[in-house]
């Protein structure tokens, strides 16, 4: 089906094309607590297929793209690139071309060892301390080996294969005929075990908790902490805003060589963008463009450095050696966890939804599970809301030293952000 299409595009006349064949070898896996319930082997195939028309006066690049079956003929495909092709003629964006650089990044194409990673995987929920009131209700595991093999119309080829692991779990906890049940989902290159069992382990905690919880007070204003994965979209933020898709649009006024926030008086955030980051599933030479991903900094010590993102709004800023955001690292703070944890301040654990907009910088969420210290004392709370904007949060933020791994985001262990606005659920 490749070299089909392949033959298709060369005399398709459009002004650029591209292609990518995704294949995935997926083993599944369904847990009702620690019995196996079903399994299955998956084999999915598919080919991406990108075409770009030119305008007649040579100022304008349109595109339009469809996945195409492997179970299409030839005459469906002859149909699916006709229509992309008057497709792509109907857009208008300013001129741009494909990358033309060879990928010479070396890469392993080893077959990936699924069962390994299965099997991992299962010894670890294995391994999680249960209780009578306290256990893993189900889980659920995806484990995919994906060979990507990228094309276009310049010439640039390249073949990658990498892992790719989702495991959802459902946990419970109870107490006098009260039960409440928590799900996680995570998502990973290989199974860290070690981090997995410890992380299920804190779910439950947090599920027992849930059951001695009280309504959230109503606290006016008041110091938020972050320690679980909702913290990944705080640094997103910082991320999103050196897009050069952003700045060329003017969603963001972010400049290099100015800091990205006056008047500082906590941390100062160090981003950057890395090809390779242990365990991650996002580790890959190219972005999915065909652009070689190289170590960057975005932001050093709360100043913009450089800009990363597509070709096409890359090469409008005029950028050189661009690419998407793949995995993202951010330095440690200056103090320890223990340091920014003395004092006042909620620890909000579980939201039903926590959003931080990347174009406002507004921040909301809704508390399902929270610790309130004060005064030396800690209550377990529920209900209620947390907002507040990242354009003020990020000039009196603080970070941990320690930092924690979510599949492609390393970031600090713990957040703190001052002056959030709660609203009570009493």
């Amino acid at each position: 089906m490749f070299e089909m299409i392949r033959e298709k595009l060369q005399g398709l006349g459009a002004e650029a094309w591209e292609m990518t064949e995704t294949a995935q070898n997926r083993w599944e896996f369904y847990y009702i607590g620690h019995r196996l319930d079903q399994n299955r082997a998956v084999k999915v195939t598919g080919t991406e297929v990108k075409v770009y028309v030119k305008s007649e006066d040579g100022q304008f690049l349109g595109n339009a793209a469809q996945t195409i079956s492997p179970t299409a003929t030839e005459a469906e495909v002859d149909e699916i690139l006709k229509k992309l092709v008057f497709q792509a003629g109907l857009v208008k964006n300013p001129y741009y071309t494909l990358t033309d650089v060879p990928v010479t990044v070396a890469r392993k194409t080893d077959p990936v060892d699924v069962a390994a990673i299965a099997r991992d995987c299962i010894e670890a929920l294995a391994g999680v301390p249960e209780t009578e009131t306290q256990r893993i209700n189900s889980y659920e595991i995806f484990v995919s080996e994906i060979c990507r093999h990228t094309l276009n119309s310049n010439g640039v080829e390249y073949v990658c294969t990498y892992p790719s692991t989702e495991l959802e779990v459902v946990v419970n906890a109870k107490k006098e005929g009260h039960e409440i049940e928590l799900h996680r989902i995570y998502h990973s290159g290989t199974c860290d075990r070690e981090r997995l069992a410890k992380d299920v382990a804190r779910v439950m905690e947090f599920g027992a908790d849930r059951l001695e919880a009280v309504p959230t007070p109503k606290l006016g204003k008041a110091d938020v902490l972050f320690s679980t994965w909702d913290a990944c979209r705080i640094y997103e933020y910082f991320a999103d805003k050196m897009h050069a898709d952003y700045v060329a649009r003017k969603i963001s006024d972010w400049e290099i060589g100015k800091p990205v926030a006056e008047d500082v008086k906590g941390d100062r955030v160090t981003v950057r963008v890395l090809p390779e980051l242990p365990n991650s599933s996002m580790n890959m030479p190219v972005d999915r463009e065909g652009s070689v991903v190289y170590e960057r900094e975005l932001i050093r010590d709360g100043v913009a450095a450089a800009y990363c993102g597509s070709r096409q709004f890359s090469q409008y800023l005029g950028l050189e050696k661009s690419s998407m955001v793949t995995n993202l690292e951010v330095e440690g703070g200056t103090l320890s966890e223990e340091e920014i944890r003395r004092g006042d301040y909620l620890e909000v654990v579980e939201f039903s939804d926590f959003q931080v907009d990347s174009m406002s910088g507004d921040i909301a969420g809704e508390i399902r599970l929270g610790y309130l210290h004060r005064g030396g004392e800690v209550t377990v709370v529920t209900g209620g809301s947390v907002s507040g904007s990242m354009n003020e949060a990020v000039k009196q933020m603080r970070f941990s030293k320690e930092r924690e791994q979510y599949d492609d985001r390393l970031i600090p262990k713990v957040t703190l952000l001052a002056g959030l606005r709660i609203t009570g659920a009493e």
